[in-house]
């Protein structure tokens, strides 16, 4: 594995990413911060992560706003 000091999700996964945003803005805080239903409509990390990983724009709104969030 390379480092990558200037990647600031190297090393975190997606599950460990979206768990932290939910507990940090719940579901609600979420979805008011990026408007897609996986957030909005009977949401869950399973769900959710299943969104994620086959759509790249919503995935990259995500992790922006993490990084938004942690930095």
């Amino acid at each position: 594995m390379h480092h990558q000091p200037n990647n600031p999700l190297h090393g975190i996964t997606l599950e460990q990413l979206l768990t932290e945003l939910q507990q940090q803005l719940g579901w609600e805080g979420l979805a008011a911060e990026i408007n897609i239903n996986c957030f909005k409509s009977d949401p869950s990390i399973k769900s959710s992560l299943k969104f994620l990983r086959r759509t790249p724009w919503a995935r990259e709104q995500v992790e922006q706003l993490y990084i938004r969030l942690k930095h």
